[in-house]
Parts: C-alpha cells; sequence; structure tokens
C-alpha cells in the first residue's frame, strides 16, 4: 500500500541536487530564518496546486499534513505566515528562475497533441506578451498608468510542449519589439508573432542571424509588389495573396533593406483578412498560413496560466515576491505537462488539474492514479494482493 500522497510523490520527482546547486550558487540559505529555499519553494508550489488565496491558508494547510511533511522534504518545522512573507520579500527570485530553466531542459521528452503537424525541421516558437494588471496602491513600484498598474510576462514559447523557453518580466509600459531585443533566439529557428513585433530593425537582425519568422504587420504598412506567385488551385482557397514585396517607406527600407514575402489570408470564422510578411521563399502559402494559426497556442498557454493556476492576484506586494510567485506558476505548470505526458489516461489540462487538486492528500500511486484516475483505490490493493498469492 502506498504511505505517501500525491503531492509528496510529485515533489519527489523534483531533481533537488539541481535545486541544491542554485540555492549555493546564489547563497540562497544563508538568511533563511529557519525556512529553508526548499520548504519555501515547496510552500509556493502548494499555493500553485490548492489555489489557495492568501499566506495563511499555505501555513495551515501544510500544517494540517504535519505527520506527511518529510515526505515533502520540509525536515524542520512547518512554515509560518510571517516567515513566508518575509522570505517572499527577500530571497532572490533568479533562484527560483534559474530552477525553471534547468527543469525546462531535462524536461525535452514533453510534448502536446497538435492539430496542426509541420515538416519544417526547424524549431518552431511563438512570441508574444499578456498583460497582469495591479493595484497602484499596493504596487506602487508597477505603475502603468494614472490609475492603474501592470507588469508584462513576454514569451517566447516552445511549439512542441506549449512550454515557455524564455520569460522576461517588465513593466506594463514596455513596448513588445524593446523586449524581443533582450531574447536570445536560437538560430535556424522558426519564430511566430503578432502585429505588436512589426519593428524592422528587429526583424533585420532576426534575417541575419538565419532566424526565420512569420509576423501580422498591419494594414496600413507600405510595400511594392515586385513578384506575384502563383495560388493554388486545387487546395485551400483561404489565401488570397502570395508575392514578393520590398517596403515603400524609405525610412523603414533603410532598416530592412531586403526582399520579403507578403502573404494574405482570409479567415472564414471570424471574417476577417490578415496580412502576413515572411523571409521564407520556400515554404508554400498554406505552410505559412498554419504557422500563424499555431500562435494561438500561445494565447491558451496565457489562458490557462490565469485561470488555472495563481498568477492573477499576489499574496505579496514587492516586485521579488510578485517574481517569485510568477516563477513557481511555470515550474507548476511544466510540472502538470509532464504528469499528463506520462498519463496513459487522455487528460485535459484543466482536468487534470481539478481532479488533482481533489486529490493532494490521497495516498495512492501517482502513475497509477494517473492512468486510471476514475477506479476507486481498493482495487489496485485488491489486484497487488492477488498477484502475491
Amino acid at each position: 500500500m502506498v504511505k505517501i500522497t500525491l503531492l509528496g510523490q510529485i515533489f519527489n520527482k523534483l531533481n533537488r541536487n539541481y535545486f541544491k546547486t542554485i540555492v549555493d550558487k546564489y547563497e540562497g540559505d544563508k538568511h533563511s530564518k529557519g525556512i529553508n529555499s526548499w520548504t519555501h519553494l515547496v510552500s509556493m508550489l502548494f499555493l500553485h496546486l490548492a489555489r489557495l488565496t492568501s499566506l495563511r491558508e499555505v501555513s495551515n494547510g501544510l500544517l494540517s499534513i504535519s505527520g506527511n511533511l518529510v515526505h515533502l522534504g520540509i525536515m524542520k518545522k512547518c512554515p509560518k505566515k510571517s516567515s513566508l512573507s518575509y522570505i517572499n520579500k527577500h530571497r532572490n527570485s533568479i533562484i527560483f528562475k534559474e530552477f525553471y530553466y534547468k527543469l525546462y531542459e531535462e524536461s525535452s521528452v514533453i510534448s502536446d497533441f497538435k492539430k496542426i503537424k509541420f515538416r519544417i525541421k526547424k524549431r518552431v516558437l511563438l512570441l508574444d506578451s499578456t498583460l497582469i494588471t495591479l493595484c497602484t496602491t499596493l504596487f506602487p513600484w508597477a505603475r502603468y498608468s494614472k490609475t492603474k498598474g501592470a507588469i508584462k510576462l513576454h514569451t517566447l514559447l516552445d511549439y512542441e510542449g506549449c512550454l515557455p523557453q524564455y520569460v522576461h518580466i517588465s513593466d506594463g509600459k514596455m513596448a513588445d519589439v524593446t523586449a524581443a531585443k533582450l531574447i536570445d533566439i536560437p538560430k535556424n529557428s522558426v519564430v511566430v508573432a503578432d502585429r505588436g513585433y512589426e519593428g524592422y530593425k528587429l526583424l533585420f537582425d532576426w534575417d541575419q542571424r538565419g532566424i526565420s519568422f512569420v509576423v501580422r504587420i498591419k494594414e496600413s504598412t507600405g510595400k511594392i509588389g515586385c513578384k506575384e506567385r502563383e495560388l493554388s488551385k486545387d487546395k485551400n482557397q483561404e489565401i488570397l495573396i502570395d508575392e514578393d514585396i520590398i517596403l515603400e517607406n524609405e525610412e523603414t527600407r533603410k532598416k530592412y533593406d531586403k526582399k520579403l514575402r507578403r502573404v494574405v489570408v482570409y479567415v472564414a470564422d471570424t471574417d476577417v483578412i490578415i496580412e502576413l510578411i515572411t523571409n521564407n521563399f520556400t515554404w508554400t502559402a498554406e505552410t505559412i498560413s498554419n504557422l500563424y494559426k499555431s500562435r494561438w497556442q500561445i494565447e491558451s498557454f496565457f489562458k490557462d496560466l490565469k485561470t488555472h493556476l495563481k498568477i492573477k492576484t499576489f499574496i505579496g506586494t514587492s516586485d521579488n515576491a510578485v517574481e517569485i510567485q510568477i516563477w513557481t506558476a511555470m515550474i507548476t505548470m511544466l510540472i502538470l505537462k509532464y504528469l499528463k505526458s506520462i498519463s496513459k489516461h487522455s487528460w485535459c489540462l484543466s482536468n487534470l488539474i481539478a481532479f488533482l487538486r481533489l486529490n493532494l492528500f490521497v495516498k495512492i500511486g501517482l502513475q497509477y492514479w494517473l492512468d486510471t484516475p476514475f477506479k476507486p483505490p481498493g482495487e489496485e490493493i485488491e489486484e497487488f494482493q492477488y498477484q502475491l498469492f
């Protein structure tokens, strides 16, 4: 019979040696006030998995399972509300940031089912940002306008696993193009982005580094057609125009003085016409259209993050506390995607989160629960006994 809760088994899957190396690197436990970095991480992940609303709930929730704290890696006392508040403010958030990136590097096996499969050998990356509004009275450092505050998550999402390869947290005023310049995009990859990234100096830099891009542009952007491509008659009729262009405006052309490819697509569902530009001249127009359609995955990721995890309201008011909560939310999402990928049951992410939340303290084998979530745990014990006798 399993003697460890589902929550304990999930935390046992995290490599504590990786985490300890990062903690030692930044001296995260130097002024820990009795609550070490691992206990801090467990508390914040518990906040997201159980969708708690306050530090008091985190403290009381862990206290209620005090007999099983050792299974979570908490060897000393249960963290109190005041201690969690203090370390959220003072422990460097870069510890949790680097731990997420380390886990991301080790999670290459994670992949999500996609309706669109590309024959492109290059890695497809989706670039976008999302705004999280804050109260200026509680978060004066995040001033966005005269009446409200905000922060932005500039995210580079890996299309294969629907997990962020890079996240930059900024104030709400930072433009998407400005933030994109801070992102080190790998060579020989494909970047798909919306109109906020129509910066031709940025696009030229990507082109020079061997990065292919598909970016939506504004209808007002001046362009001169220099070669019209033949449209496919047998396949997709949503492609209206496929042509090679040069930029019309002289100042803009100084930033990007090469030829571009323009594909105009009609979206029947929303009755909208969108214009796309790319620096790739070998793909079919349908591939370019489908690449832009895949951008919806990053919108779905932002929706899942805000809907299922504690990311829209914060339990600390300092910038460090906010960043810790965001990075632990990213770690939680990675854990959930991993559990979904190793399960034989065809989980919907929202159902997995909801069912897991109801069974965090149930003592049942994690893999058995993932594979057969609707089978009573008693049946698992009986099957095991039959095998013994």
